[in-house]
């Protein structure tokens, strides 16, 4: 093997599961699937303990070798935003987030070439949704990336564009989405899962936290309008942000108590058993990057109401109902979308078969060989 393709792929290993690990680990299979005759892929981490060294190469089955870098993630990620990057700075590197050693290298003499990815830029636009650390850290990242990456890749066009008003990138930046995990299955004990998960006979379904800018405030406050469907909402996430909880904001909405239930972090069969058993998956987010969960709910051919997000528009490709963000009156409108798309049974069947196809325009492996082909193009 004369390529070797290095992949950082320490947001595998964080405490939480995160959106970022999932794409990791997605890419990174998809990369090893994909690799050109002659190439292997390669992983870098921090600092961990061998028991999660074994997890992470037990989720990415062909890996060729993993290297472990000497400083655990809090201090490497400090010593890369600095410059420092002794060792693992040459070759080709694809970076799935903002964590690469963006040192000063030369390409055209010895091959290094460095790819970072920027999901979003909450740190520009929604500073509070982060922590006063992470934003400091992702703007000092990419001001590293601004002189060093070669090539920077962004999941939607929407981020694209948001990004060329915040630094300018040239025509290095590359659009280069998601998909849904093939794991994303409905499992065989569907049923045992669905009784322990006390899923009702119909309900909505969504994802995310009480930050403001998820929306999610907004789709509580539209279902204890007059006149909005009667269906409980399951979340995907977690039930307090903050010194905000989600029994508050559904109690202030006028919602009976248990109609709102957060259901915290969930596996993957879990998942798709909540995905598949929906009545309709509402995605009401004020700014997204991409909008993957949209997708995981067109896998099952779930209809999904989501918000005109640049991003989730994009995503979409028109098999959702988009609600207008801007002016007064978000949850009202959110609150009419739901209840004609409820109301009309042949447009939610329309929508379910919408939503299948659209979401076969998505695959990992289409994103692997992308990227396969952006290095081999630099």
């Amino acid at each position: 093997m004369n390529v070797v393709l290095r992949v950082v792929v320490d947001h595998l290993a964080t405490p939480v599961p995160t959106g970022i690990g999932r794409y990791t680990r997605e890419l990174t299979r998809g990369l090893i699937e994909t690799a050109p005759p002659r190439c292997a892929v390669e992983g870098i981490v921090s600092a961990l303990p061998p028991e999660k060294i074994d997890d992470l190469e037990s989720q990415l089955p062909g890996l060729a070798e993993l290297h472990r870098t000497t400083l655990p993630r809090r201090e490497l990620a400090a010593a890369w935003q600095l410059g420092i990057a002794p060792t693992l700075a040459n070759g080709m590197i694809h970076a799935p987030g903002l964590l690469a050693p963006l040192v000063k290298h030369e390409t055209a003499s010895d091959g290094t070439q460095i790819v970072v990815t920027v999901h979003d830029t909450l740190a520009w636009t929604h500073a509070k949704s982060l922590t006063p650390a992470t934003v400091a850290w992702n703007r000092a990242m990419l001001k590293r990336a601004r002189k060093h990456a070669d090539a920077i890749v962004v999941p939607s066009h929407a981020v694209a564009e948001r990004l060329a008003d915040i630094v300018d990138l040239g025509d290095r930046v590359r659009v280069i989405g998601g998909a849904a995990s093939e794991d994303l299955v409905v499992p065989g004990d569907a049923d045992a899962r669905t009784e322990r998960l006390g899923l009702p006979p119909e309900y909505l379904l969504t994802i995310g936290t009480l930050d403001p800018r998820r929306g999610l405030t907004d789709l509580i406050t539209a279902l204890g309008l007059p006149g909005a469907p009667d269906l409980p909402l399951l979340i995907l996430g977690p039930d307090t942000w903050g010194e905000l909880a989600v029994a508050t904001v559904a109690d202030e909405a006028g919602l009976p108590e248990g109609r709102v239930r957060a259901l915290g972090v969930v596996d993957d069969a879990d998942l798709a058993v909540l995905l598949d058993r929906a009545t309709l998956f509402v995605h009401p987010g004020r700014q997204e990057g991409f909008g993957l969960p949209i997708i995981e709910a067109f896998r099952f051919g779930t209809p999904v109401v989501h918000s005109d997000d640049a991003a989730l528009v994009e995503v979409a490709g028109g098999a959702g109902v988009a609600v207008e963000l801007d002016g007064k009156g978000y949850p009202e409108r959110l609150a009419a979308a739901i209840s004609s798309t409820l109301s009309d049974p042949e447009r939610l069947r329309r929508l379910g078969v919408l939503a299948a196809d659209r979401e076969r325009a998505f695959s990992w492996r289409d994103s692997a060989e992308r990227v396969w082909q952006l290095h081999a193009d630099l």
